[in-house]
Parts: structure tokens; sequence; C-alpha cells
């Protein structure tokens, strides 16, 4: 019997890292074109003036060039992530949204990291999707959250990021706001212990960046930061953290 259910999470496993590296190859793409500065247009063009022509794709415009993050780099390491939810996971109905969710996750790291910026384009339907695909999961037997969590949490993370906000506009964005209702749909489902876990973890995660910057004399005290990835890096680990122990 173990070995049966060894056997189920490694192919969860291997599963969840093909999934990871099929979308991970359109990540770059969709990164390069959203990697502007505020109010600029969407890129259209590859650095070499050839038109892209879509969204969906790789990174290579249609005269053979390459553009945009590394796509080997973005590709393994949205393998991992997605790997890393299916084991913890399991074949629980909710690993299907964590899975859907998770390119996304990726792909706004990558922009926000590039140009300090997360695109509403992103993180308004990113929010929508993750309370839809948790209330789907909500009705399937054997999940393993709580949707009543998941409607509760996305606006309690948001209320809290907006307040800080106010109070500091310079050191959070309103973008981070806006992204704070997915990631507090995704940390409710599994209650609100996971939810202060995974906050903590972010605002943890962005302190030691800032602090490996400083010390390797990248930046200064003032300097800022996006803030946006390691929000979503703490996020993780909370819903590792949950989806393990649910």
């Amino acid at each position: 019997m173990t070995g049966d259910v060894d056997v189920v999470f490694v192919l969860l496993a291997l599963g969840g890292a093909l999934w990871g590296a099929l979308t991970g190859a359109l990540v770059p793409r969709a990164a390069y074109r959203l990697s502007v500065p505020p109010d600029d247009t969407w890129r259209g063009e590859c650095p070499e003036g050839h038109p892209l022509g879509g969204w969906l794709g790789l990174a290579r415009c249609g005269h053979g060039h390459r553009y945009g993050p590394r796509t080997a780099v973005v590709t393994a390491a949205t393998a991992a992530v997605c790997a890393a939810l299916a084991l913890t996971t399991g074949a629980r109905p909710e690993l299907g949204a964590w899975l859907l969710l998770a390119p996304f996750g990726v792909l706004l790291t990558v922009v926000d990291f590039g140009v300090h910026r997360l695109p509403d384009v992103l993180t308004l339907p990113l929010a929508g999707a993750a309370l839809a695909l948790l209330g789907g999961a909500a009705l399937l037997p054997e999940h393993g959250g709580s949707w009543t969590g998941a409607l509760y949490g996305a606006p309690a993370l948001a209320g809290a990021y907006f307040v800080l906000f106010l109070i500091n506009p310079n050191g959070m964005g309103f973008g981070d706001v806006k992204l704070a209702l997915a990631l507090g749909a995704a940390l409710g489902w599994y209650g609100w212990g996971v939810l202060l876990i995974g906050t903590f973890a972010g605002f943890l995660l962005a302190s030691l960046y800032g602090i490996a910057l400083v010390a390797a004399r990248r930046a200064g005290r003032k300097t800022a930061i996006p803030f946006g990835p390691f929000l979503l890096g703490g996020a993780f680990v909370g819903v590792l953290l949950g989806a393990y122990t649910a």
C-alpha cells in the first residue's frame, strides 16, 4: 500500500513538473511584452523591430530573434514550483487551482523584478480566477481547504496591505494591494494560521533580499525593491505548508 502511495506522489510530481515546464516556456514572451513602465503600451515588437503578433508562444519572433528573460531559467523555475505544489498537495482537487495559478505567479515575479510593476491585467483577473477555481475545488470531495476561508482571506489581506500602502506608499505599491486579493484567497483556503505564516514569510524574504543587496553594496537603505516577488514567494511557502498539513 505504501509503495502505491509513493508511486502516486512521484507521478503527481512528474506531472506537475511537466506542466510547469510547458507553461513556463510561454512565460518569457508574455513577460517581455508586459515589462514596460506605467502608462506605456505593451510591447508589440521584438528588440530588432519585428512584430510579435500575439501573447502565446515562445520568446522568438518570426525572424528567429530571441528576446525577454532566459527561457531555460524561467521554465526550470516554473517546473520546480509546480512539482513542489503537486508533491505537497497530492491528489486533492485544489491542486488543479494551484497548477493553473502558478505560471501567472512566475510571470508576475519576472515582470516585477524587471520593471517594478504588477500589471492590473494580471493581478485583478488572478484574484477572480483564484476564488472561482477554489470555489470549484470546494464542490469536489476530499478537498483540503475552505472556500469561505479563501473568500474572507482575499479582502482581509488586501485590506491590511492597503493600510500599509496608506502609511508608506514608497514601501508598498498599490499593485501589491491588488495582488494581495489573489494571495489572500490562496492562503485563506488553508486557514488564518497559514494566511499569517505566508504573509510573514513574504516580508521576511523581502527583508533578507534587501539586507543582501545592502551588504553587497548594490543598494542603499532607501533603495526601492520590487515587493511582489517576495509576497508571491511567501504565499508559495504558506500554500506548501497548508497543503502538507491539510
